[in-house]
């Protein structure tokens, strides 16, 4: 149950691999993606974690190994937070940015593309905060993929 069938430092090595990999994953895959799950999000999550589960251990079915891969993970998860907090290049690296989605009334139908976001959803948005096309006076996509709209 304790025994583990690697060396320690292998469950560190493959916890950050993996880390790093989903990390950038998630950035590339864009603001939407992460801002509102649908269920088949939901379900490509559960995916994304059960496909790795073996990657992290390498097949040790022991519980350090499991607390080994753990205990990286939430270091890993502490030390970007930390590094993050304190520069504003690694949050925007990170957790992005927010982005332009229209101004004075128009929408940038090439920015909405380019970001995942259906135009239904900008008109939801729109319908969420009271305000019609012609009051917007800018519409941004945020970093954790909610849209907001600012009205004149």
């Amino acid at each position: 149950m304790f025994d583990i069938d690697l060396p320690w430092w292998e469950f560190v090595v493959r916890g950050v691999m993996i880390y790093i990999a989903l990390l950038v994953m998630m950035r590339v895959s864009g603001k939407r993606t992460v801002g509102q799950f649908t269920p088949f999000d939901l379900l490509v999550v559960m995916l994304l974690s059960e496909s790795v589960s073996a990657g992290l251990t390498g097949g040790d079915d022991s519980v350090a190994g499991g607390l080994i891969v753990v205990v990286t993970l939430v270091a890993l998860n502490v030390a970007i937070a930390f590094i993050t907090a304190r520069s504003s290049k690694a949050a925007d690296f990170v957790e992005g940015t927010a982005v332009l989605l229209g101004r004075d009334g128009k929408i940038f139908k090439h920015v909405l593309r380019r970001n995942h976001v259906a135009e239904g959803d900008m008109e939801q948005a729109l319908r969420e905060h009271d305000c019609p096309l012609g009051k917007m006076k800018y519409a941004f996509l945020e970093a954790d993929g909610k849209i907001t709209i600012l009205q004149n």
